[in-house]
């Protein structure tokens, strides 16, 4: 909503009501009432020869003290006002994601030096130090996949597991993209009756979220409406086998879980050997960008280790703190009735009356 030009000191400030400002065109007219009201007190003093006899036996006046009461009232006034027309406020408040899901690539592409050392231990190291860097109230979970997707770790509060979990990631053949999503999600939500027989080979950890007999679908979502949980999801190559991931994105963003995708490796594709066999793997940036932009979360690719790094750092910043449109009136109103309280107190305090 547009203030008027006369409120630029307010402009940081969004209204849901901003026609309640106009109100405030009233408090020039109560400073104006009020000095009227003292040159009439003036009129009405009694006149006498000498003021400096007056002045010796009254003693010294109220001074600033009788226009104080006032003045806060009037403070009070305004940002009663302010409240009235709900002001909001862009304000950075701690994340509500409670569990992170890693789904990491491990197709043998992932060998390749294009990022150094290579890719999947560029991968590693910082997914390690992005799982170090989140709050200990955060939840882990860790999915590879590569020509299947597998539950590495359930989600869990122990910072080891995790770390030991990535640190057995072994190279497969196959990129199944779909699958590792479709996994992360079923990792999430065991009780929605999501079909796993969609993916081949698919395996949970003991214990993990995955197992257990599946329900009744929910109904959908609106999608990035799920603030307990996110998904992250790392990959080189171009999907060669699983569900299509852009089915499994739908999936994701029906259940209001956001998926941040990453992409490592070369844009252009290059030939990659691996245990005596060769294969030509491409980075699918768009798919990736459409499986951000279903599940409303965000695409962020990696040239190098160090870009790998700025990534990880940035996704901890963006799940542990939020940004966010929040109505503030409360605050405006809370300040204006202590004002209130003050200036009344003070002013039967020192004279007998409000004002």
């Amino acid at each position: 909503m547009n203030l008027p030009d006369w409120l630029p000191q307010l402009r940081m400030l969004d209204f849901l009501w901003p026609q309640a400002l106009w109100a405030l065109l009233l408090l020039p007219l109560a400073v104006l009432a009020y000095l009227a009201l003292l040159r009439r007190r003036r009129r009405h003093v009694l006149q006498v020869p000498s003021l400096a006899l007056i002045r010796q036996a009254l003693g010294r006046g109220p001074g600033w003290r009788r226009h104080l009461p006032p003045a806060l009232l009037l403070a009070a006034l305004a940002l009663l006002i302010v409240a009235a027309a709900r002001p909001t406020a862009r304000l950075t408040l701690p994340a509500s994601q409670q569990t992170i899901i890693l789904a990491m690539d491990v197709s043998g592409s992932m060998r390749a030096a294009d990022v150094l050392p290579n890719r999947m231990v560029a991968a590693q190291a910082a997914a390690k130090a992005f799982v170090a860097g989140l709050p200990r109230s955060v939840r882990i979970g860790v999915v590879s996949f590569a020509g299947t997707a597998a539950v590495v770790q359930a989600p869990t509060h122990s910072r080891d597991d995790v770390v030991a979990a990535i640190d057995r990631f072994q190279l497969q053949r196959g990129t199944a993209i779909g699958s590792g999503l479709v996994l992360s999600l079923a990792t999430l939500f065991p009780d929605a009756g999501i079909d796993l027989s969609q993916i081949t080979g698919a395996r949970a950890m003991p214990g993990s979220a995955a197992e257990g007999p599946a329900r009744k679908p929910r109904p959908p979502a609106e999608p990035g409406s799920y603030r307990s949980a996110a998904v992250i999801l790392l990959t080189d190559g171009q999907r060669t086998v699983g569900p299509d991931p852009l089915e499994a994105a739908k999936m994701a963003a029906d259940h209001g879980v956001k998926v941040f995708t990453v992409g490592i490796g070369t844009k252009a594709g290059e030939v990659i050997g691996f245990e005596g066999w060769s294969m030509r793997v491409r980075l699918d940036e768009e798919t990736l960008k459409t499986i951000a932009t279903l599940t409303r979360g965000n695409y962020f690719y990696a040239g190098t280790a160090q870009d790998l790094k700025q990534v990880y750092e940035g996704l901890s910043s963006r799940l542990v703190v939020q940004t966010q449109e929040t109505e503030v009136s409360a605050l405006f109103a809370a300040a204006g009735a202590a004002l209130l309280l003050l200036g009344a107190g003070l002013g039967l305090w020192w004279f007998g009356r409000v004002t």
